[in-house]
């Protein structure tokens, strides 16, 4: 599994939503939409969903795509 680098943009936005969120600014519901729109940039899905949406091995997929770790769940980017 890799490990993903932040961008100093990256940075800035997740001290943006985390500030916002702490002065009560962003609702559950307002995190959770900004967590499906960044999901499906990265096109997620899970290792299992991915190897069946391509016909592909579980392990095949595991040791030769791009798998990351979530709230302890593996997923896949695909957004190449």
């Amino acid at each position: 599994m890799k490990t993903l680098q932040i961008t100093d943009k990256g940075k800035k936005l997740c001290d943006f939503v985390t500030e916002k969120t702490m002065q009560g600014e962003l609702s559950n519901s307002d995190l959770v939409q900004f967590i499906e729109v960044a999901g499906a940039f990265l096109n997620l899905q899970t290792i299992s969903d991915y190897a069946k949406s391509k016909n592909l091995s579980y392990n095949g997929v595991k040791h030769h795509r791009n798998v990351i770790e979530i709230f302890n769940t593996k997923f896949v980017i695909d957004n190449d």
